[in-house]
């Protein structure tokens, strides 16, 4: 009994330990302050306060909100995990409409992307985003315009959403804190892997090791589908617990008819608050994002 107990005290203190190695070094995400933040120094004032202008404006008219952010490096980081982090933090586009997008450029790392908020998906699907990307901004970056480029990029999006109505938000479960939709096709891939790994694990590797290696790919699942550290973090414990509980089961007889403990997943929307970092005369509306977007470089 005492050997279970270390193992699992071990294979938890192991996934925290990842977990608290790999956030480490993250590249901070700055305070919300304008809708144009420049860390680079590449902008001139007076091009900084025409893009400013610009998204303003169109904030006042249209209510959609556009952030743009350009900083040297996103690493250790890629892009679109930092961008998604930013997303989460900055909060873009009105609550209810989800209708923000954030254009990030790594200057340094010659990447930028752009991440659309939940209600406006359907206004900038990824396809039209990437050629966004490709077609309309990065050729401006590769003579050095960097306004020219964020300028052209912004237009096009402001477009885009000023040719169609926001489109509903899109039914699915989400997670307090995390703006990644989780969906029913990603729970039950997660079901389905978690009962194959268990018994394969298990009988390679023994019920706690076997165990702690379903949970750790469980984590990795979430980690892609839901692009938040700590989500992936505790959705490979609960993955460890129940393979544990599982091995345990089986042992006993198996599952009981009821399959999966507990009441399992539970429905419904949700939405970031206010958003305000303070100092500033813009933040953030409470805007969620589901990772839609593009990426690209120059």
């Amino acid at each position: 009994m005492l050997k279970r107990w270390l193992g699992l005290v071990a294979a938890g203190a192991i996934l925290l330990l990842a977990a608290v190695s790999s956030a480490s070094g993250e590249v901070a995400v700055p305070p919300l302050k304008a809708h144009v933040t420049d860390l680079t120094a590449t902008l001139s004032g007076p091009q900084i306060q025409d893009l400013e202008s610009r998204l303003a404006g169109f904030e006042r008219g249209k209510g959609s909100q556009i952030a743009v952010l350009m900083l040297p490096s996103t690493q250790p980081e890629t892009i679109e995990a930092y961008s998604i982090r930013l997303a989460e933090a900055w909060k873009i586009g009105r609550a209810r409409a989800e209708d923000g997008v954030i254009l990030v450029v790594a200057k340094n790392d010659r990447k930028l992307r752009f991440e659309v908020g939940t209600g406006l998906e359907g206004a900038i699907p990824d396809v039209i985003a990437k050629r966004i990307v490709s077609d309309v901004i990065a050729p401006h970056f590769g003579t050095g315009d960097f306004y020219g480029g964020i300028a052209a990029g912004t237009d096009a999006v402001m477009k885009l959403i000023e040719g169609e109505g926001l489109p509903a938000p899109p039914s699915g479960v989400f997670i307090k804190g995390v703006h990644h939709a989780i969906d029913f096709q990603t729970i039950f891939l997660l079901f389905v892997v978690l009962v194959l790994t268990d018994a394969i694990f298990r009988r390679l590797f023994g019920r706690v090791i076997g165990a702690g290696i379903s949970g750790g790919i469980v984590g990795a699942i979430v980690w892609v589908a839901a692009g938040a550290l700590a989500f992936a973090v505790i959705g490979g414990l609960i993955g460890f617990v129940i393979a544990l509980v599982n091995g345990l089961g089986n042992r006993r007889g198996g599952w009981s008819s009821g399959g999966w403990p507990g009441g399992g997943w539970s429905g419904g929307g949700w939405s970031g608050g206010g958003g305000d970092f303070g100092g500033g005369g813009f933040s953030g509306g409470g805007g969620g994002f589901s990772g839609g977007g593009a990426s690209g470089s120059w």
